[in-house]
């Protein structure tokens, strides 16, 4: 059943509400606080590449006070080990019964960070927390619960003892995108305010975290026409032949593109989703999917140019008068 008008209305007041609370720790990067929580409430995880000291952290608290959740923060290191990350089990001798004590992972919002500068055998500890919402430590499982979502951060590879993420854990993200530094009013703004050391303790909840759930529920009836999914999947059979690119959007890219497209629409008031959803979106959730080949450095080819040209070539659905 699709989402009636005034739930997509409700969807969308709530969601501006989260964006204003959010951007109070968040100064001057009002798009990107939408990426993150439409990343949440697509059910979703997010991916932010950018340097040191640009608000990261700050982001995964002001998202787990705007709904009422908790969060941790994992700094990835070449020593941590994957039980570092999930837990682990320990024998009690006093009870005489292994005991599974968690690791920072059972959190809401978990912060993942730095996380190309761990080992591949840590960072696949991620994968099926991420695909599943349990670990399974010793052959027992243990789920997360709900809402559940890592944000993991990576510096960009030119820097110093990181290496890029393996295709299979990048295309377990939902979105990729990038905080930055802010403007100069903004960071004007923030430097009047330097005695405040955590700006996201002034965030109050705006939301319990089970009507997250609810709200991802109603996102997920977003009506979709089956023009707009022809979109996505010529989109993403452009991707494959591309001449610059060495591996394309898989079928999985696609469903975590209309599953964004649905919640993003949302946020808009409309229970339905356009062409322009998908457009605007293209970015975030195609541009780590799609892996250049070596003639797209020899060329000076990035992946914002192919993704623009992949926009630019293959033709929207045009609506029906």
């Amino acid at each position: 059943m699709t989402a009636t008008p005034e739930q997509a209305q409700m969807f969308a007041q709530t969601f501006d509400r989260l964006v204003a609370n959010v951007s109070v720790a968040i100064v001057g990067k009002e798009h990107v606080v939408r990426l993150a929580l439409t990343c949440l409430l697509s059910e979703g995880h997010l991916l932010l590449e950018d340097y040191p000291g640009t608000g990261k952290t700050m982001l995964a608290k002001a998202l787990a006070r705007s709904v009422q959740g908790t969060n941790s923060r994992i700094q990835f290191t070449p020593d941590l080990l994957p039980s570092d990350v999930t837990g682990v089990t320990i024998y009690d001798q006093r009870r005489q019964e292994f005991e599974f004590h968690r690791g920072p992972v059972f959190h809401s919002i978990v912060l993942a960070d730095e996380i190309n500068r761990a080992s591949p055998k840590t960072q696949s500890a991620l994968l099926e927390v991420m695909e599943e919402g349990r670990v399974t430590v010793d052959g027992v499982s243990h789920e997360v619960g709900k809402p559940f979502m890592v944000i993991a951060t990576q510096n960009p590879v030119e820097q110093a003892g990181t290496y890029r993420l393996p295709e299979a854990q990048l295309d377990r993200f939902l979105m990729k995108t990038s905080i930055g530094y802010p403007d100069h009013t903004a960071t004007v703004a923030l430097l009047s305010a330097a005695s405040v050391r955590d700006r996201s303790a002034a965030v109050q909840p705006v939301i319990s975290s089970q009507v997250v759930s609810q709200l991802a529920a109603t996102a997920d009836r977003t009506h979709v026409d089956a023009a707009v999914l022809s979109y996505v999947t010529r989109l993403a059979e452009a991707s494959r032949t591309h001449e610059h690119v060495r591996l394309g959007v898989s079928v999985r890219g696609c469903l975590a593109f209309v599953r964004c497209a649905k919640t993003w629409a949302m946020t808009k008031g409309r229970n339905f989703v356009t062409p322009e959803d998908i457009k605007e979106l293209a970015l975030p959730v195609l541009g780590h999917r799609v892996l250049l080949n070596a003639q797209a450095q020899f060329d000076g080819v990035s992946v914002t140019d192919v993704v623009e040209k992949l926009l630019a070539d293959v033709s929207p659905p045009v609506a029906r008068g």
